[in-house]
């Protein structure tokens, strides 16, 4: 494979107020996969990522438990570490945003900042959210509570430095419009230009003397430099940068990155502030900066407070390491948020990696054992329309992976691989190799079939290893070969013939029992209720006794949409008049929704708040063209809407007056 140079890719690095669970764990891996493809593209890859150590909420957390905020990091940050090394991570560097020489080049870049006149000292007066770390004036406030996370704030007023972000704004605004990659997606884009940049950027605030657990600022004891200008340095300074100019070669050689593979959650940190304090700097821009969507647990995102949480190492410890890679890499869409339960986790397996890739591999390796001694030959016993149409479907598809990759579109690049195991299957069934091994004269023509269901397995899973290395690797030493670099992947017949595959395949997946997978959530579902109940009192006792406040609830607010988006959206009245439960499924009911004179069919993961039978005869709310899909196997063809409170229940919308089933909502 030719030298296409150098690629730096960075993640988002993780906050250390605790362990993180497999939504945060989705982007290390999708980096990953990403990385591994770059580096059997032929690219000089550098992959970094690593822990956010600082700010007030950190001091907080270090207090409740009794130990210094460096003790407390130093923990979280091992765990993390640890969950990166579990799922078998590829990074070349682990920053830690407390390492010393960070330390020192942070306090460098505030330095010279401060000199250009870009910083300059003030003072603060506003509504401050700590667990954020953001102040936020009343106009900003939703509801009075802050607007990034819907907690409480605190009027709070401090000396402080600010950063002079309009100086940049215009500079910024050209960049993004004569860059249209740099900002990704196209969605992600727009909200920054028109929410944030096109009305007009305020000066940031980039120390502050609250608190004591950050790092100072050098020239004036007291501040220390705010979470935002201390994290996001991070991608220069973890390769050598030194803003007295003399960063390392390292450093010249791998600036600008390549990709900045973040969670949409922070892209206006990334998009806004980090190109500006380059600017600042003198320095290139970053690329290309992805805001990837979020893994919900059941539709909802994941928090310890609503006990729905799930973590990375016991998924590994139930389903395995590549397991959880795939599920989490095909499952989430490019743009919108993907969801993952451990029912659906476990469906998938049985689906796609028991049954497409594993009973593929051990079918071929058995078959071969059993016909040929393990013996693969190609006998030159061509079908020209079955083994063409093979050889086509394999060879072709390195090509479509590299441009779905190209894209960022990582599910497609894997439902493409799946492609050639899906067509080997077919392949299968096509030439009937149990049939033609009664036959003696066509013996040569199951030689080359067997051939050829090994040759599309190996060149699917050389395509397969940064995705799934361990499976890869599993694969390749039972066919006896090695994976293949991406220049040899459209050529179909290098396996060498007359190799000997394994006489004792190993069961790549095995399938899952249901019964054991809902009792495994069950018990985590258990668990994380009662830790959530746990911290639940906790704030009841910290609040005191007296009147609850108003039941009232704050959820994360989404970007604003155009009416014309909204006015896409059709919906009306349904009556149920039939409904069950979905086999093998502990969440889903099917139910048969009259609207208007036609009935459609659509499940809902409402099982543990209504019975089927008192689900006939509601009138209910519907998302009435909302994209046919499949769940649990059985086709949706709309959505029931429902509220959910705070402890996680439901309840169907229902119209307040009688309504006629097929009624429009407007």
């Amino acid at each position: 494979m030719e030298d296409k140079g150098k690629y730096y890719l960075t993640t988002a690095i993780a906050y250390t107020s605790g362990k993180p669970h497999i939504g945060n764990n989705y982007e290390i891996v999708l980096a990953d996969s990403i990385a591994r493809f770059r580096r059997k593209e032929g690219y000089d890859v550098f992959f970094q990522t690593g822990t956010d150590e600082h700010g007030q909420k950190i001091e907080l957390k270090a207090q409740e438990a009794g130990v210094t905020p460096r003790e407390f990091v130093d923990n979280v940050a091992g765990i993390i570490q640890g969950m990166c090394d579990m799922l078998n991570i590829s990074y070349d560097k682990f920053i830690r945003t407390t390492d010393d020489c960070h330390e020192k080049q942070v306090q460098k870049i505030f330095k010279r900042m401060y000199a250009q006149g870009d910083i300059y000292k003030g003072a603060y007066e506003g509504m401050y959210c700590t667990p954020c770390e953001s102040f936020w004036t009343e106009s900003q406030l939703v509801d009075g509570k802050c607007p990034d996370c819907g907690r409480e704030v605190k009027p709070a007023r401090e000396e402080a430095y600010f950063f002079r972000m309009s100086k940049y704004a215009d500079r910024l605004i050209r960049h993004i419009n004569e860059h249209p990659e740099f900002i990704q997606p196209v969605s992600r884009k727009n909200e920054m230009m028109n929410n944030f940049l096109l009305p007009g950027l305020q000066d940031l605030c980039v120390s502050r003397t609250s608190f004591k657990w950050g790092i100072p600022v050098d020239f004036d004891p007291g501040h220390v430099v705010y979470v935002w200008l201390d994290a996001l340095t991070n991608y220069i300074t973890g390769i050598g940068y030194d803003a007295e100019g003399g960063s390392t070669e390292q450093y010249k050689k791998f600036w600008p990155a390549d990709l900045h593979l973040i969670g949409k959650d922070i892209i206006r940190f990334h998009t806004i502030y980090w190109p500006i304090f380059l600017m600042a700097l003198d320095e290139p821009l970053p690329k290309q900066i992805f805001g990837h969507p979020w893994l919900l647990m059941n539709s909802g995102k994941m928090s310890k407070s609503r006990g729905n949480v799930i973590y990375a190492d016991d998924l590994v410890d139930f389903f395995g390491v590549d397991a959880v890679r795939y599920y989490v890499l095909h499952e989430m869409p490019f743009e919108n948020d993907g969801n993952a339960t451990w029912e659906l986790i476990a469906e998938r397996v049985n689906s796609d990696l028991a049954n497409t890739l594993g009973n593929l591999v051990n079918r071929t390796i058995s078959m071969s054992n059993k016909y040929f001694g393990g013996v693969v030959a190609d006998k030159g016993a061509v079908d020209q329309a079955l083994d063409g149409d093979l050889k086509a479907v394999v060879t072709a598809t390195y090509g479509k992976v590299k441009e779905k990759m190209a894209q960022l579109r990582v599910a497609d690049s894997l439902t493409e691989i799946f492609g050639i195991f899906k067509r080997c299957n077919k392949y299968i069934d096509e030439t009937e190799p149990w049939i033609l091994a009664k036959d003696e004269a066509k013996a040569d023509r199951l030689s080359t079939v067997l051939y050829n269901l090994v040759e599309g397995i190996c060149i699917g899973a050389s395509l397969l290893e940064p995705y799934m290395p361990e499976t890869a690797g599993k694969i390749a030493a039972q066919l006896n070969t090695n994976l293949r670099g991406f220049d040899q992947l459209e050529t179909f017949g290098l396996y060498e013939s007359g190799n000997r595959v394994t006489d004792q395949p190993e069961i790549l997946f095995a399938r899952l029992d249901m019964k054991e997978v809902e009792k495994k959530d069950e018990e985590m579902s258990a668990a994380m209720a009662a830790a959530a109940g746990a911290d639940a009192g906790t704030e009841a006792s910290q609040e005191g006794s007296g009147e609850r406040a108003a039941q009232v609830i704050d959820i994360e607010p989404k970007a604003e949409v155009a009416y014309d988006d909204f006015a896409k959206m059709q919906f009306q009245v349904g009556e149920i008049i039939a409904c069950e439960a979905v086999p093998k499924s502990k969440k889903l009911l099917c139910s048969q929704v009259r609207i208007g004179s036609q009935v459609k069919q659509i499940v809902s993961g409402i099982k543990a708040h209504y019975a089927p039978e008192e689900m006939v005869g509601k009138k209910v709310m519907v998302l009435v063209n909302l994209k046919p899909a499949k769940l649990a196997g059985v086709l949706s063809e709309g959505m029931l809407l429902c509220a959910e409170d705070e402890e996680g229940q439901l309840a169907l919308m229902t119209p307040e007056k009688a309504m006629p089933a097929g009624a429009e909502i407007c």
